[in-house]
């Protein structure tokens, strides 16, 4: 008999139930199966979330069994490639363990029932308050109020056991399950991994090779799995070097100081089409050397191609690394030496943090949080009250934290206060403890949440910022600019234009941004945005006109070029031609800039090039990443033999390119400045004083 793929043939095994054949019967014992797709399953003793048929003939079990492990293999091939080395047999002999039905697996303690079904029922995903006006910043809340402070904070969280269906309990399936959990444990594996799509490939791929598999053993991986690896991830990345001379790329930098004090320093480069890690450096001798600093990274151009380079996105302000940024922009005319966007709203914050108001308002929230997250009790009633989701807020950018959780306080302000209101409550032991009461009045007091509104009324709208030029949908060139005005005029309008309140911050703000922040290409980047130039307030000075103005010089290349793109600009300006079209129009706020000018610009070819290539750039550093830090400090370990040190470097190399491949992935999804998971440190959940 043939395998059997097709619905057709499936239906000669089955009888639908139903119309729309939700429910299949199976001809054979009887039993009731959602489809004929889990029929086919059910026949072919396949999956672990079905029952296998115990009165199906031996032809069609294998015919059913044939077709599915035939259709899940080509499936994997498209997503990696060959699932084998052409030097090895796909199979390998081996002698696999035989389990009778109903025995229990040598050596393993058998799970209860119980421990199986101890699994949370999820929680409900809590709604933001309603948006502000759109287009309008924040606008100044009111403490009776719902208030959308442009931040949503994460109330949904995943269940800590997973739901294991009644007809998987087998014990096979158990035991599967406890040797995943087991590797996971012995290696010291952060469980999140488990999240990775390449592991579920992994275990795909190796359920459709059936019995008798033998895993890799380590010569294999360090040797043609790993070169196999490489090929393809280089394929990947040759694939987005090819888009740089096109939309040009930034060349990202970050760094920080490992155990041993040394400075390590990582190169990404970063395009619309995604971003590729290129190598890390140890950095200690050139880090406090100009001269050595721009070799460094005059290599790393040379690399990449100057004539393909924007700008380098420096990760910090340091006097070494601004020295090094002057000399690159006069050796290499054409690009430009910004710096890291979330860092230097990172800097306003701090500098915020430092006002005493705000420093008060800080070190009260941070009693309330530390005093829950140090006691079992508390901590389990606000888990309780609250979805079950956190207080506190973390993420990359350490002054940008404190005040997401205090956004997100104020966002679970009744909750809180129904906390503490609560027979639960009262009927604790902390309930009649000082601490516990100082705690509670803190919560209750109308004072201190108008404390908190008000601290919030000038740093929710610079946070929007980092949220919006971080989203990873639309290039965040053509917005920043934009952004940190509205901000400004959104703190001033919360603060009821009052100078005296708001002229602080803003001196906050601009001695940030005209000491480190503001680039020309930010300035162009808000004149050549469609969406943002034809709107009604869209407003040019001359910071905007010069910021273009040197944008066209350095990045055109000749006097003639030049004079083509003034000239183009006037057709841009008013609109004429392609520019003026109705699906031009339409588009501009429903596309990214950087699109638009590629669909629409091809009459200026001279200024689609130099809007292209502004619009495709990103603001930020690679921090935003999370790439890991272990595995370049292995690299730059000292007493490898060079077989080795490659090998490290090989595998540095494939691991930070798959991570970045998959954060670009789910570029849109991904809330990039913040983490996964709260530091048990952290002095917002630690109570020294307890």
């Amino acid at each position: 008999m043939d395998n059997i793929e097709a619905g057709d043939v499936i239906e000669n095994h089955g009888v639908a139930m139903d119309d729309e054949k939700k429910r299949v019967k199976c001809n054979y014992c009887g039993k009731e199966v959602g489809g004929f797709n889990r029929l086919k399953h059910h026949l072919g003793a396949l999956g672990s979330d079905v029952t296998a048929c115990v009165s199906v003939p031996d032809d069609v079990k294998s015919s059913m069994r044939n077709g599915l492990l035939l259709k899940k293999k080509n499936r994997l091939v498209k997503q990696v490639g060959e699932l084998f080395h052409p030097e090895l047999p796909l199979k390998r002999k081996s002698v696999p363990v035989s389990v009778e039905p109903g025995q229990c697996l040598p050596n393993v303690d058998a799970w209860t029932k119980e421990s199986c079904e101890n699994a949370s029922a999820g929680y409900l995903k809590q709604t933001p308050p309603a948006a502000a006006e759109k287009g309008k910043g924040l606008l100044e809340p009111k403490l009776e109020e719902d208030i959308d402070y442009n931040f949503t904070p994460s109330c949904v969280t995943e269940d800590v056991h997973a739901y294991v269906k009644e007809e998987t309990k087998t014990e096979t399936a158990l035991y599967a399950a406890k040797c995943v959990g087991r590797f996971f444990y012995e290696v010291g594996i952060d469980p999140a991994a488990i999240k990775s799509p390449s592991f579920q490939t992994m275990v795909e791929a190796i359920g459709a090779c059936g019995a008798g598999y033998r895993v890799p053993v380590y010569e294999e991986l360090r040797g043609w799995i790993l070169q196999d690896e490489i090929k393809q991830v280089q394929g990947h990345v040759e694939e987005i070097k090819s888009s740089w001379g096109q939309t040009g790329c930034s060349i990202l930098l970050d760094g920080w100081t490992d155990q041993r004090g040394r400075s390590l320093i990582v190169f990404l480069v970063e395009c619309p089409k995604g971003t590729v890690f290129l190598r890390s450096v140890d950095a200690s001798v050139a880090i406090h050397d100009v001269d050595a600093l721009v070799s460094l990274l005059s290599s790393v151009i040379e690399e990449v191609g100057a004539q393909n380079l924007v700008q380098v996105i420096a990760h910090d302000a340091s006097c070494y690394m601004e020295a090094a940024g002057k000399k690159l922009m006069e050796k290499y005319r054409t690009i430009f030496w910004t710096l890291c966007a979330d860092y230097c709203i990172n800097l306003i914050l701090e500098r915020i943090g430092m006002i005493d108001h705000v420093k008060k308002v800080l070190a009260a929230a941070k009693s309330i949080t530390s005093f829950i997250y140090s006691h079992a009790q508390p901590l389990e009633l606000m888990r309780k009250c609250i979805g079950g989701s956190d207080l506190v807020k973390t993420s990359k950018l350490k002054s940008v934290a404190p005040f997401m959780t205090l956004q997100n306080l104020m966002f679970q302000r009744e909750n809180l206060i129904q906390l503490f209101n609560s027979q639960a409550w009262n009927a604790s032991v902390w309930a009649s403890r000082s601490k516990g009461k100082a705690t509670a009045n803190l919560v209750k007091d109308p004072f201190f949440w108008a404390a908190v509104n008000e601290v919030l009324k000038f740093t929710a709208p610079l946070i929007g910022v980092v949220h919006q030029i971080n989203k990873g949908d639309k290039g965040p060139m053509g917005f920043l600019y934009d952004a940190m005005d509205r901000a400004k005029e959104a703190i001033k309008t919360n603060l009821g234009d009052v100078e005296a309140r708001y002229l602080p911050i803003w001196d906050a703000i601009d001695d940030i941004w005209d000491n480190y922040l503001h680039n020309p290409l930010h300035s162009a980047g808000y004149y050549l945005n469609p969406s943002l130039f034809y709107s009604n307030d869209f407003f040019i000075d001359a910071e905007v006109t010069n910021g273009l103005l040197s944008c066209t010089i350095r990045m055109s290349g000749d006097l003639h070029s030049q004079d083509l793109i003034v000239r183009q600009l006037d057709a841009y300006r008013a609109p004429m031609g392609a520019f003026a079209e109705q699906i031009a129009v339409d588009q501009r706020t429903k596309v990214s800039p950087a699109l638009w000018w590629s669909l629409f610009g091809g009459q200026s070819p001279e200024l689609q090039r130099l809007a292209i290539r502004v619009l495709s750039q990103t603001c930020s550093t690679s921090s935003r990443y999370r790439l890991g830090k272990k595995l370049s400090e292995q690299v730059h370990a000292k007493g490898r033999n060079c077989i080795e040190q490659q090998r490290l470097c090989d595998m540095e190399f494939v691991h930070n390119n798959l991570q970045l491949w998959r954060s670009s992935s789910n570029r849109d999804l991904k809330d990039r400045i913040s983490l996964d998971e709260l530091n048990p440190l952290d002095d917002w959940i630690v109570d020294d004083s307890s």
